[in-house]
């Protein structure tokens, strides 16, 4: 290990990240019920290489090795997503008792090797009836969760602190109901943006529940929700440009739609405009409700946006000098530095931030001696924890980071395509190796440092 160069506050958390439809398989197994994700992976045409999760890294079944192996890293924080038909087949009602146990085995597992359990509610997976009943388009849907997220609270709450209720609402509503590259697949932009709403009704229901359901939890239970950002940034150092990135700045749907109604209690009055006739329904006592505190927020960044400026409006670009990963994002850490500062700013500094994913897709070659030295994306994490630390001097309140993934796994329409994991795994036969970006990460836990 190299000598710290960079350190970071003494209790900064240092963890990973996975999410039950990528990497639990066991689609049948002990009552699960059927997801949207079940019923868009086995849909000819849907993923890229007709790739499904029925099967993805078998974590349901090999838990404790991957908790081992966490634990070999000295990862410090997991953070899963609970399957919701794997508990409510029916997305209410009847509870399925083995697929609570299988999450109690689970908590259980990570406490025993002195990992701390960071529980996501929702990771994309809804069950397919719901769905039925219109899903996300549905405002009964927020009601749903909620009594859902109590339920989970109820069973692991006592020992299990950390709560995040949803995970990136933007692509549940506009990647899956506007785009419809993401179950369920739609393609109306009125149900995208009613969608939107749903998910911050059902964040906001859900604090309430989680609250209200832990008065047996740890002391004291943490809860909130995970935003994903593209942050857009100037092409050049001009004036113009940075005009240019201004002002889609104040259009950019991350901020518009999810963080501000969040922090500000209103939608950005740019996004709304767009919308039109298009807006959302809201009710009285909805804003309230969205925007009441939470314990942190999550902060998932991968890339940036570009724009040149054009005839005095922006014009997004590629940045033809940078490097891309192989999901064709640019490389930008100074993007994850000026979003962690705009959240702070934003949020007043009242609440505190984590990265709850970043990390990057390379193809990965197994060389002739067993190891995997993938030195893109050691690269890419010590440029981005570097963003992170920066961040923190500059007064940004960011108290922890998780890497994606843990594995490399089921990359939702991209089926098997993509590659974001410190440990390589061997779909055929399950076999996990830590690619040398995983000894790296290990090494930064250990100085607690950017190394």
């Amino acid at each position: 290990m190299t000598t710290p160069t960079a350190a970071f506050p003494a209790n900064f958390v240092w963890g990973v990240a996975t999410s039950s439809y990528q990497i639990e398989g066991a689609f049948e197994a002990d009552g699960r019920g059927r997801s949207i994700w079940d019923d868009f992976a086995h849909t000819p045409g849907k993923v890229i290489d007709g790739g499904t999760g029925d099967v993805a890294c078998d974590h349901y079944h090999r838990y404790k090795d991957d908790v081992a192996l966490m634990k070999s890293l000295g990862v410090q924080a997991y953070r899963f997503s609970v399957a919701w038909p794997r508990v409510l087949p029916d997305g209410a009602g009847r509870v399925e008792q083995r697929g609570i146990d299988f999450y109690s085995r689970l908590v259980d597992e990570l406490l025993g090797a002195g990992i701390t359990p960071w529980i996501t509610l929702y990771h994309w997976d809804l069950p397919s009836a719901l769905q039925r009943r219109g899903g996300w388009a549905n405002r009964d849907i927020a009601g749903c969760f909620a009594d859902y997220a109590a339920l989970m609270v109820r069973a692991l709450g006592d020992r299990a602190r950390h709560w995040i209720t949803l995970n990136e609402p933007w692509c549940i509503a506009f990647l899956s109901h506007e785009i419809g590259a993401h179950a369920p697949g739609l393609q109306d932009r009125a149900l995208a943006y009613q969608a939107a709403h749903h998910t911050l009704l059902a964040h906001g229901l859900g604090l309430q529940a989680i609250r209200a359901a832990a008065p047996n939890a740890v002391t004291p239970l943490q809860a909130g929700i995970t935003l994903n950002f593209e942050p857009t940034l100037p092409l050049t150092d001009s004036a113009a440009d940075a005009r240019a990135a201004e002002q889609a700045e104040a259009r950019n749907p991350f901020y518009g739609w999810f963080s501000t109604p969040i922090l500000r209690g209103h939608n950005g009055p740019e996004v709304w405009a767009d919308a039109g006739a298009l807006a959302p329904r809201v009710q009285p006592g909805d804003m309230a409700l969205i925007s009441q505190n939470n314990d942190f927020i999550g902060v998932n960044n991968y890339t940036v946006g570009r724009v040149v400026d054009k005839n005095g409006a922006p014009e997004r670009v590629r940045n033809t000098s940078a490097e891309y990963t192989l999901m064709d994002w640019e490389v930008a850490p100074e993007g994850l530095n000026a979003l962690l500062l705009r959240l702070n700013k934003d949020a007043n500094g009242r609440t505190p931030l984590y990265i709850t994913e970043n990390g990057a897709s390379y193809t990965d070659t197994l060389s002739g001696d067993g190891r995997i030295r993938d030195e893109r994306r050691t690269a890419y994490y010590r440029s981005y924890l570097g963003a992170v630390r920066d961040a923190i001097l500059a007064g940004a309140d960011v108290r922890g980071y998780f890497a994606w993934s843990l594995m490399d796994n089921f990359e939702w329409a991209l089926g098997y395509q993509q590659f974001f994991g410190i440990v390589h795994v061997d779909y055929a036969t399950q076999k996990r190796t830590i690619k040398d970006s995983g000894y790296y990460y290990r090494d930064c836990i250990a100085a607690n440092a950017v190394v």
